[in-house]
């Protein structure tokens, strides 16, 4: 189970701290109400401190989860890439940041573009509680997304996060393309949802296009063996709940699973797995099977029974997500 970074989590609390739950329950109805509907790029939905504070409670940590999920792959794909300077699009109130100082602890310095001035002024006040560079360093800049994002100083790092949901396809290729040329790497991270895989892949199109190749998840760079309308790729985190999280969302469980779908692109070297996991393994007694998107490109059913010894172990702490077979594991 994912747990926050510990300074975030206490970052969260302290904001969330002394404000009147009854507001932040209404705003976070109207916000989800607003999300679930088609936002305007050029609306700004996060458009008061009330906003921001209640977004930060309910949907920070899960951002933040899926966020480090998602660049702790990239990393391990590109194994020799320490990044210094980073570069985060629409960063809300900075839970990329935070993922990304996590994933690459050689980062730096960080640029944040975001339109909503209540969630930079959040974003900062969280940044200071940090001790890590780059986030407690953090730059935010004001910056509304309705093209290419704009021409500045090649950076080794390019994120965003939940942000491509809320542009039109035309902005969408113009931001990506933008991003491929601005950075060593990019790393896209869009909801676990048939239309979040959808945005990905044609995000995933266009950093091919740009010279970039894919490190993470798929272990090919070829197209997407996955029939569109039948399934889609996804991963999930589990990640803890706070109190003020349980209190907003009226839920019982002390824990949650976000769904997330996600691409890493780079000019740098890669070392792709032989496969990945795309489905919770199916575990019986003396065989576990596996669902994997292969480097042939294609999909492929596994089974790896209890006869194949050290296969089979490493099969039975294997999760959704995972490389396969395990580096420490040759065999397959």
């Amino acid at each position: 189970m994912g747990n926050l970074n510990s300074e975030l989590f206490a970052a969260i609390d302290s904001v969330a701290d002394g404000a009147n739950e009854h507001q932040l329950a209404v705003s976070v109805q109207e916000l989800m109400k607003k999300y679930r509907s088609r936002v305007d790029p050029r609306d700004i939905v996060l458009a008061s401190d009330t906003d921001v504070i209640a977004y930060a409670a309910y949907r920070l940590p899960a951002t933040f989860a899926a966020a480090r999920s998602a660049f702790e792959a990239a990393a391990a794909a590109v194994p020799g890439f320490a990044p210094a300077t980073h570069l985060d699009v629409g960063g809300g109130m900075g839970a990329a940041v935070w993922a990304a100082s996590d994933a690459w602890p050689s980062l730096r310095s960080t640029t944040v573009l975001e339109q909503s001035a209540p969630a930079i002024k959040l974003g900062k006040r969280i940044a200071r509680r940090s001790t890590g560079t780059a986030v407690k360093g953090s730059e935010w800049e004001r910056f509304r997304l309705t093209g290419a994002v704009p021409d500045g100083p090649r950076v080794d790092l390019a994120t965003m996060s939940y942000v491509l949901n809320e542009l039109t396809p035309q902005v969408q290729e113009e931001v990506v393309r933008s991003l491929a040329r601005r950075a060593r790497t990019v790393v896209l991270v869009e909801p676990g949802t048939p239309e979040g895989y959808e945005r990905i892949i044609a995000a995933r199109k266009h950093l091919l296009a740009e010279g970039l190749s894919v490190a993470a998840p798929c272990p090919h760079g070829e197209a997407c063996p996955i029939a569109p309308g039948e399934d889609w790729c996804h991963f999930s985190e589990r990640l803890n709940r706070s109190g003020i999280q349980r209190r907003l969302k009226f839920a019982r469980l002390g824990f949650e699973d976000e769904k997330y779908s996600f691409v890493a692109a780079t000019s740098e070297p890669v070392e792709r797995p032989a496969n990945r996991i795309l489905r919770h393994p199916q575990k019986r007694k003396g065989l576990v099977s596996l669902s994997l998107c292969t480097t042939g490109p294609g999909i492929e059913e596994r089974v790896v029974s209890k006869r194949q010894g050290p296969s089979y172990r490493a099969a039975r702490k294997a999760e959704w997500g995972d490389a396969w077979p395990p580096p420490e594991d040759p065999e397959s």
